[in-house]
């Protein structure tokens, strides 16, 4: 029998691919954006919830403006902690299960190898306050749940870092990219993937899903600078980027509103672990991404 699930913020990186790979994963999955369903109205959620009678509920809606979010501290905490809240209430009262996304950035950054998902939790901004704040109501809420964090989103669609860097190059000869802090990037249709491939797990081993929180992210480490560095050199042949001249600098020399943490790559045994799921190769996907940017030419394409 055909599953069916609920994506909430479908319009998102992370939703968009999971309604795109529904088919091919023998799944109905149908999908609500912002405009369709608020997910801080509790009448709302719970109407779509019991009228598509589903099977699984992915929680993809987030605010993540981080630097925003210094400014919107009751907006970003109304979509980050009271949304995730009535998801994870709704879900059990409908005893169903929620996969809910969360981010590196509950982490303070003080430390020198991978976080682990039992590590203290210390988000430095509004941000990573709100993110953590839903994490932990979906925790007392919902037992049957999957909080999975990622880091560094990227894709052809909607605002990442990938796509800034490619529209930049087109205006500026120069470009000045922060190389002290350190993460690991993560393609959108990866995460989909992972969050589709627990889904399926979830169905076929009930009642003995291993519940809680996982990382998962690519599988490489690296600064902002040289993540730039890899864009450029992977775009300057499909995409005919003309690649500017990149400077490394410092924190101190960039400051932005909201503080980040220095290092946030995620250590992503558990998921390996417990579920037989690894981080995809980040070349590999960041070359897929540049591929998809050639075909939907979501950037205009200046020839070096």
């Amino acid at each position: 029998m055909t599953k069916k699930i609920i994506v909430f913020g479908s319009r998102g990186q992370v939703g968009q691919k999971l309604l795109s790979f529904g088919s091919t994963h023998n799944l109905s999955i149908i999908g609500f954006s912002h405009g369709d369903i608020d997910i801080t109205k509790e009448r709302d959620v719970i109407a779509a919830i019991q009228d598509y009678d589903c099977d699984l509920v992915i929680n993809a809606a987030a605010y993540t403006n981080v630097d925003g979010a210094e400014g919107e501290k009751e907006k970003a905490f109304s979509i980050n902690f009271d949304g995730p809240a009535i998801l994870a209430q709704a879900c059990c009262d409908a005893d169903i299960p929620l996969i809910h996304i969360s981010t590196d950035y509950v982490f303070d950054g003080m430390k020198e190898c991978g976080f682990i998902e039992d590590d203290p939790m210390l988000p430095l901004g509004v941000y990573g306050k709100s993110k953590l704040a839903g994490e932990r109501a979906v925790r007392e809420l919902l037992k049957k749940h999957i909080i999975l964090r990622t880091s560094w989103v990227y894709s052809s669609s909607g605002n990442n870092f990938v796509k800034t860097m490619l529209n930049l190059s087109q205006e500026r000869e120069e470009l000045k990219i922060i190389n002290d802090q350190i993460g690991c990037p993560t393609a959108a249709f990866d995460i989909a993937k992972t969050i589709l491939e627990l889904g399926n797990k979830i169905f076929l081993q009930r009642p003995k899903v291993k519940w809680g929180t996982f990382h998962y992210c690519g599988d490489t480490k690296l600064s902002w600078y040289e993540f730039a560095c890899e864009i450029f050199r992977l775009a300057e042949d499909p995409l005919g980027v003309k690649t500017p001249k990149l400077y490394p600098v410092s924190t101190d020399e960039y400051p932005t509103i909201a503080t980040r943490p220095s290092y946030s790559v995620l250590d992503c045994s558990r998921i390996g672990r417990v579920f037989g799921i690894y981080p995809a190769p980040f070349l590999n996907s960041l070359s897929h991404v540049i591929g998809e940017l050639k075909t939907l030419d979501n950037i205009e394409i200046q020839k070096s």
